[in-house]
């Protein structure tokens, strides 16, 4: 439902800002830089989003333009406390293109599921946004320079950081499908998937 999903964003994107702002713990300058970058990256995430759709598909879509905010939010989160607005602008970018990939390109090719792009989107935009932060952080904003300030060793701890978390959510993730299979499976059947969980598990539906 495209009226739900866009209200399911427009929530997303506001309490993104408690989300991001409030990691400072204060009312203070840091607060709302981070506020700021915050909004940036989304929006410039929904309009990279909707460029590349409009350029690759002839049409841009509602649909299209909230799932690249999310991937500008999900992206500018690590990098939140430590960019300025242009890096959140930079990062707003990348991470439309890079997470418009991977959900209308590379989920197809791969074949592999994933209905609410957690991984084209969640995945992919947290990865390129832990990496830019190596590359555009602020000393004076977040007290750690970046690779534009001299310190290009800080893309190196990124990575490291980005590695280390796949490594972790990968073996997590297989002890708990590991778990959910022998308990419950991890499927229902074809006709119920078809007609809709919330009819099938749950005996309702939203018209």
């Amino acid at each position: 439902n495209l009226v739900l999903s866009v209200i399911g964003a427009s929530m997303l994107w506001v309490g993104w800002f408690g989300f991001n702002a409030g990691s400072a713990v204060a009312a203070n300058g840091g607060a709302g830089m981070a506020m700021a970058v915050t909004q940036i990256a989304a929006a410039t995430a929904a309009v990279s989003w909707m460029v590349v759709e409009w350029i690759f598909r002839r049409k841009p879509s509602v649909l299209g333009i909230i799932s690249g905010t999310v991937a500008g939010l999900v992206a500018i989160t690590p990098a939140s406390g430590y960019v300025d607005p242009f890096g959140a602008l930079i990062i707003g970018l990348a991470a439309g293109l890079v997470c418009y990939w991977g959900a209308v390109v590379l989920k197809p090719k791969m074949g592999y599921d994933d209905t609410l792009d957690v991984f084209g989107v969640h995945g992919l935009g947290g990865i390129t946004g832990a990496l830019l932060t190596g590359v555009f952080a602020v000393e004076a904003i977040g007290g750690t320079p970046g690779l534009l300030e001299g310190n290009a060793g800080q893309v190196l701890i990124q990575l490291e950081g980005i590695i280390a978390t796949i490594v972790y959510c990968a073996i997590v993730t297989f002890i708990i499908l590991k778990v959910v299979g022998a308990v419950m499976g991890l499927r229902v059947d074809e006709e119920s998937e078809v007609g809709g969980l919330d009819y099938s598990l749950h005996g309702e539906t939203v018209q």
